[in-house]
């Protein structure tokens, strides 16, 4: 887990290309969700979501530690891709991502506009992982890692922004993917020595984190999310596992209407645009809406990067 040290080494990659994201009250979605809730903008970074800042940080240790590689390709579901481009272009390094068969469109043309090669393959985030691996073995180029402490400490760069901004926070919802959002969370928070409570949330869809954590082992589950593509997760890191179970407070399980739902109540009550993953967190505060009555919320808008047509079709659809 990266330390207070880590983290601030972290943020000073991460200003070297962007400022701080916000963290705001909005009146609104605090009448909504009977609480002070303020909702932490990493739909403001550069690239729309998160994922920026570790890679950012990935490449800057790269870079110090003498490592840079001739060529890097990983696997995404889009934003991680983003990110990898990003900073790997910032550095003149050919970036290659592999996507699953039916991605994202607008997530696609975005990696592509970065720079990236793209290469669909498979049907799922792991399909496209296995395929990543042989292309880094046959091109002799780096494997990106979508879990690693570098990773975490760029992701907890906004959590410290987050909890040094909010010392009175009472509670804090996390979506969990490959995890490193949320441990960069708990890094931050062990770093402060904050009290937030920190609730990670996962999909109905993709439930692989949630069962791991109660039969207290690996379990791999099928991946039916339509809409929180970001959250999409098979069979979950081992490292991750292991630091989440040992940091948060519980699970929270969101459902595809549930998050359609809470896309729908941010745009209302903030007129900000949340993709799937970055409308989880609200989700789940949404469903303990009863438990956190009177308190100090925070959710985390992990991204905004949405197809218009589903993001259009979520407006659209009647509660």
């Amino acid at each position: 887990m990266p330390d207070h040290a880590d983290l601030l080494d972290a943020t000073r990659a991460v200003r070297a290309a962007f400022a701080p994201t916000p963290q705001q009250v909005w009146p609104l979605l605090s009448e909504e969700l009977g609480a002070t809730v303020w909702a932490k903008h990493e739909n403001h970074t550069p690239l729309g979501a998160f994922k920026a800042r570790s890679a950012l940080v990935y490449f800057d240790r790269l870079a110090r530690s003498g490592a840079l590689p001739t060529g890097v390709v990983s696997a995404t579901r889009g934003n991680h891709g983003q990110a990898l481009a990003y900073a790997a272009g910032r550095r003149s390094i050919p970036a290659t991502v592999v996507v699953p068969r039916g991605n994202s469109r607008e997530k696609n043309a975005a990696m592509q506009a970065l720079g990236a090669e793209l290469i669909e393959h498979g049907d799922d985030f792991q399909d496209s992982l296995e395929h990543a691996r042989a292309l880094a073995t046959k091109r002799g180029i780096a494997l990106a890692p979508n879990f690693h402490p570098w990773l975490v400490a760029g992701a907890g760069t906004y959590a410290l922004e987050y909890l040094s901004a909010v010392p009175d926070l009472d509670v804090v919802y996390v979506p969990i993917g490959l995890g490193s959002g949320a441990c960069g969370m708990l890094a931050a928070k062990a770093a402060l020595g904050h009290r937030a409570e920190v609730v990670g949330v996962v999909s109905a869809g993709a439930r692989a984190y949630a069962d791991s954590l109660e039969a207290g082992a690996l379990v791999s589950t099928p991946v039916t999310t339509r809409l929180a593509d970001g959250m999409a997760c098979r069979t979950p890191v081992a490292e991750a596992l292991a630091l989440i179970r040992d940091g948060i407070s519980r699970v929270v399980v969101v459902s595809d209407d549930e998050v359609s739902d809470a896309m729908r109540l941010l745009y209302r009550t903030t007129h900000n645009v949340a993709e799937g993953a970055g409308a989880a967190a609200t989700a789940a505060a949404t469903q303990e809406r009863d438990r956190n009555a009177g308190h100090i919320v925070g959710v985390v808008v992990t991204g905004g990067n949405v197809d218009t047509d589903v993001y259009a079709a979520q407006l659209a659809r009647q509660p």
